[in-house]
């Protein structure tokens, strides 16, 4: 289990990584509140985007993105909403992406994919 959360937390650090690379501002990591939590809340200078973040050792047992069901999709909208009422940003738009992660040597590759809700 400490392997596969230390995964996990090297896998969130390389996604904020990349997104800093993107030129993209880091609002919020880890923010949780009673019914759940977000990996990472980012700013790409027009609107606020959730980003779930899903790591994997390798490839062999799927695709990251495939643990996106559509209840976990709609639990990160319903983050994403609250998030968006706790920071005062309700009226404007907040889109979800998800990071997915694969290990590829010392690093990660990337699967970006935008707006899943």
């Amino acid at each position: 289990m400490t392997t596969h959360i230390g995964l996990g937390r090297r896998g969130e650090e390389a996604a904020a990584a990349y997104l800093s690379r993107l030129g993209w501002t880091i609002l919020d990591r880890n923010w949780r509140s009673r019914d759940g939590e977000l990996d990472i809340v980012a700013h790409d200078g027009r609107e606020h985007i959730v980003c779930e973040v899903k790591t994997r050792s390798s490839a062999r047992f799927g695709d990251p993105l495939d643990a996106i069901t559509p209840a976990k999709a709609a639990r990160l909208r319903r983050l994403a909403w609250q998030w968006a009422a706790a920071r005062g940003v309700g009226g404007t738009s907040v889109r979800v992406d998800v990071l997915g992660l694969v290990a590829d040597g010392d690093g990660f590759s990337v699967d970006h994919l935008r707006e899943v809700c």
